[in-house]
């Protein structure tokens, strides 16, 4: 019978110094995570807070990495009525896909959100230090850039107006809504031969508008002779619509055309000075240059989303964000091991 206790006594103590055993590091790492959060020290830093930073966030949320995500709240698709091109989420409007992304980030606890502009960074021995807007500063190990581009506007009447509207820049995003139409094209030389081949697929009622000289070569313009796409070299003056949809362009010399949809390709610059001040690498178009783990020039800085790439889509946001916090989270374990 005694011997029946002693087990029984032993059994008890044996089985709470198990549960202590697991339940410690559990209550150390919340401890330590929110510690670090308070400390205003994270892991990693993201820095824009729409489809891609998003993305990333949720990957290296899951994976218990100490995460600050800072945005501005100005996407460059806020004028868009609706996305498409990405599954279970077609045509739904940018802002909805971003709110409920944002709520199921939150969702992991060690994922901080603030609304926030960061106005300085630099590189220190153990990572980087931010400086927001607000006057916050903030450390990380790694940063990851997420920041997106801004569209610089043509001086015409009524286009930003009708920008992300009836004024577009992706076929393969806004195409099937306008197709069969008559379509208006904004673009010069290469890039506009390259979208005459691509938007004979959506239309065969195209006019390229070069919006001054033609710099197409002789050998394109006969492609585009061929295929009945009338070519106008002078320049746009404004363009007609109603609340962003488009009515007609209006010309220099007063020639007046009706289009309901335009396509055009206009330059960009960085939403953030910040990567190049840190010594990030640039295409000549001004995107960030990484690799294929999204690993920009300056060691510790990634960079993912529109920042990195003219296939501006929500899905290609996305699926770049996980792959940069995959490959953030890979170099970081490998650094502890």
């Amino acid at each position: 019978m005694s011997l029946k206790k002693a087990t029984r006594r032993q059994f008890i103590k044996t089985g709470s110094l198990a549960a202590t055993a697991v339940c410690l590091p559990v209550t150390l790492l919340t401890q330590s995570i929110f510690k670090t959060m308070k400390d205003n020290t994270y892991e990693v830093i993201i820095i824009g807070g729409s489809y891609s930073g998003l993305s990333a966030g949720m990957a290296l949320g899951r994976a218990s990495r100490t995460i600050l995500i800072l945005d501005t709240g100005k996407p460059c698709n806020i004028q868009t009525p609706h996305s498409h091109n990405f599954l279970t989420q077609d045509g739904e409007t940018p802002a909805a896909i971003a709110e409920k992304a944002k709520e199921q980030v939150l969702k992991y606890p060690s994922i901080t959100f603030k609304n926030d502009k960061v106005i300085k960074a630099v590189k220190t021995a153990e990572g980087f230090e931010i400086t927001t807007e607000s006057g916050k500063n903030y450390s990380a190990q790694k940063l990851l850039f997420a920041s997106g581009v801004r569209d610089i506007m043509p001086n015409i009447e009524g286009f930003s107006s009708c920008w992300g509207i009836s004024v577009i820049h992706c076929p393969y995003c806004h195409g099937y809504e306008v197709k069969g139409q008559k379509t208006a094209l904004m673009a010069n030389g290469d890039i506009a031969y390259h979208m005459g081949q691509m938007l004979m697929q959506w239309t065969k009622d195209l006019t390229l508008f070069t919006n001054g000289k033609s710099t197409l070569t002789q050998e394109q313009h006969e492609k585009f002779k061929k295929h009945n796409i009338k070519i106008i070299e002078t320049e746009i003056s404004s363009l007609q619509h109603e609340k962003g949809y488009l009515q007609s362009v209006t010309l220099k010399n007063g020639d007046v055309h009706p289009f309901k949809a335009m396509y055009a390709k206009i330059p960009i610059e960085q939403h953030s000075s910040l990567p190049t001040e840190l010594g990030c690498t640039l295409t000549e178009q001004g995107f960030i240059v990484v690799d294929e783990f999204k690993k920009t020039s300056v060691p510790g800085i990634y960079a993912s989303g529109d920042c990195i790439t003219p296939a501006r889509a929500v899905v290609t946001a996305v699926e770049g964000g996980t792959k940069a916090a995959v490959s953030i989270n890979n170099e970081m374990c490998m650094a502890a091991f």
